[in-house]
């Protein structure tokens, strides 16, 4: 198997001597190729943490995150802004979509900064359309359409270059139950379909049961790693939700 991510004893500390703050503590993982992988935790966890130094919003302390065979704790400039734009897809709780554009002009937008002629961005962009169901929004503008839409907008637009890993923050958490099974399902489809590789971060037992392996974050520490395999979503939703009562608290927090 091809390894698209090496997190290697990655720490991050917050604030100073008299006030330090361990966020993430000598977390260590591998994801590969076409892997969908979620990541789980109770609020305070280090599950966005974690999330946020894969996309170099967060500078990690120590340690070192691999995509591909570049570090990207030592890229800087425009190294550091070459690897988001080309590397990372992402997906944000709130859509993150630009309201003075059409959808189908959200979803080209980084194919016109790649300086992609505009045929194949035509074509390109069409294709993923017709893939998510959403080629009938295309002339429209985001505050035309529902928040189920928008979010399968902005799935195209991150999977639209072609990027080696897809980081989704909470990516159902605006969605009505309906809605999120819709996205999820695409998700689905593009992992399926497109060999697309998943990083997710949930609070939610039910989207992280579309993927095919969780791990669970506590105290900035992995918890527990559970696989899908074999088993059927429900199982492994059920799966999960034993996972989450080892981690104590009120399940209310977490799920």
């Amino acid at each position: 198997m091809e390894k698209i991510l090496e997190v290697s004893n990655i720490e991050k500390y917050y604030g100073n001597k008299s006030n330090l703050t361990k966020a993430i503590n000598n977390i260590s993982f591998n994801v590969n190729k076409g892997e969908f992988v979620g990541i789980m935790g109770a609020s305070g966890s280090g599950k966005t943490t974690l999330l946020n130094c894969i996309s170099t919003i967060d500078r990690v302390t120590s340690g070192h995150i691999i995509v591909g065979n570049e570090d990207i704790t030592k890229l800087k400039g425009n190294k550091l802004n070459k690897y988001r734009r080309e590397e990372l897809g992402f997906i944000f709780q709130d859509f993150n979509l630009l309201d003075t554009l059409t959808c189908y002009e959200n979803i080209a937008l980084a194919l016109t900064i790649q300086k992609v002629n505009s045929k194949d961005i035509e074509t390109r962009v069409k294709d993923i359309a017709k893939k998510l169901e959403i080629q009938d929004i295309l002339d429209k503008y985001p505050y035309q359409v529902s928040g189920g839409q928008k979010q399968r907008v902005a799935l195209a637009r991150a999977i639209i270059t072609n990027p080696k890993l897809i980081l989704a923050d909470e990516p159902t958490g605006a969605l009505d139950s309906k809605s999120a099974r819709q996205l999820l399902e695409s998700f689905k489809y593009l992992n399926e379909s497109m060999n697309a590789t998943v990083l997710m971060v949930t609070h939610d037992a039910f989207t992280a049961s579309y993927a095919n392996r969780i791990l669970f974050i506590k105290d900035g520490k992995i918890f527990n790693e559970i696989l899908k395999g074999d088993s059927s979503r429900k199982e492994f939703f059920e799966k999960i939700i034993d996972v989450q009562t080892l981690l104590g608290g009120d399940l209310n927090n977490v799920i």
